[in-house]
């Protein structure tokens, strides 16, 4: 669309042209179902052991170690539940500012008769290794640390927490749905038992994402059926999908340390003019140990979810943290766990960048956000 300037890429990111060239022979030429034993049927099945490799290098693993799932969520709720059932144990160690997939996931096991221990965070949103180790008890069945926070892009300590989880038997899992594809991730070198991702957040498509779960992790599956997926995930796998999530793999691999780069001095610029040139703002999470992409800023007086609304009448595509509670009316629970007082935590938007970001995006949001604050200060006469 012309004159939008899209800086939501933390919910969602538009598919390489790339992707779909690889993706649509897969609606119409090779459209056999990969459990059929037929030509058509192991066409489609070679392009599901392609993509399978081809995220394993991603990440790391070996190749039969990849579930194909239907994004992040189901992958977090498939190795929280699945391990929480497979084991003995009733503990499980998360964080306060977990995404919801895992946080509902544990509020669940609750009822079940688990018990469940939320680490808090500093003020820069990092969890602290000491805090972890001294939650471990006999009973800890699993700890599930995300890799990246989604709302003020965060980078946890996971190889630091992967070291603890595997000298204590502990299996690990990180939801790492923000950063794979973005930054490096090895399951080897990170002690990590279990990962989720999905395509949809580096250039792929919607609706496909993977739970790697090393092969010693005992795994009960969410959902029953034919048995694809090693028994781990039944149901027709999305052969389109998985395609082209192997080949935005592949580019991500290619790409990711450049690209990288270039969004961080975008990402730096951004955040250092938006706090010089706009009084009463602060920046949320880590200032350094961050996302490339993200941009979380407070600014005292305004409403996020108004200020969002009179960007986008801008052409500004912002949010006010993860488009999963967008409908929520609450003031967002990761700045609150951050120590961020609640009338400011309700004054925060996020900005994430993407490939199609550039710096004359940058130059243009930065007056539009220059501009949209001081109408909406002076209108409310808060400043």
């Amino acid at each position: 669309m012309e004159n939008i300037i899209y800086l939501d890429n933390a919910a969602s990111t538009p598919v390489d042209p790339r992707v779909v060239e690889a993706m649509l022979p897969y609606f119409s030429q090779y459209y056999g179902n990969p459990s059929a034993i037929h030509p058509m049927g192991r066409l489609a099945d070679e392009a599901l052991e392609t993509a399978r490799e081809q995220v394993a290098r991603l990440i790391n693993c070996q190749s039969e170690e990849i579930i194909f799932t239907s994004g992040g969520t189901e992958s977090d709720n498939l190795a929280i539940t699945g391990v929480a059932s497979a084991c003995r144990g009733n503990h499980i160690i998360t964080s306060e500012i977990e995404h919801h997939a895992v946080l509902e996931a544990c509020h669940a096991l609750v009822k079940k008769g688990f018990e469940i221990t939320y680490l808090p965070v500093d003020r820069s949103g990092q969890v602290s290794a000491q805090d972890l180790q001294a939650a471990i008890t006999p009973q800890t069945a699993l700890v599930s640390i995300m890799a990246a926070n989604n709302v003020i892009g965060t980078l946890q300590p996971i190889a630091e927490i992967g070291a603890i989880c595997r000298k204590r038997g502990v299996f690990f899992h990180t939801d790492a749905v923000q950063m794979a594809g973005h930054l490096s991730v090895d399951v080897k070198r990170d002690n990590i038992d279990l990962l989720s991702l999905s395509g949809h957040k580096f250039n792929g498509p919607k609706g496909v994402g993977i739970l790697f779960a090393r092969s010693e992790v005992p795994l009960s599956p969410l959902i029953l059926g034919g048995g694809q997926e090693a028994g781990l995930r039944s149901g027709t796998e999305n052969v389109p999908g998985i395609a082209g999530l192997g080949v935005a793999s592949e580019i991500a691999m290619a790409e990711m340390e450049s690209e990288a780069k270039r969004l961080c001095k975008l990402r730096d610029d951004l955040i250092n003019r938006i706090l010089a040139d706009i009084p009463g703002t602060c920046l949320n999470g880590h200032p350094g140990k961050r996302l490339p992409n993200n941009v979380n800023i407070s600014f005292e007086g305004i409403e996020g979810e108004y200020f969002t609304k009179e960007l986008s009448k801008q052409g500004i595509c912002v949010s006010t943290g993860s488009a999963c509670s967008s409908e929520s009316h609450e003031a967002p629970y990761v700045l609150l766990a951050i120590g961020r007082e609640r009338e400011l935590a309700n004054c925060s938007i996020r900005l994430s960048l993407g490939k199609m970001t550039t710096a004359e995006d940058v130059n243009k949001t930065v007056a539009a956000i220059c501009s949209v604050a001081a109408k909406i200060r002076k209108q409310t006469r808060v400043w």
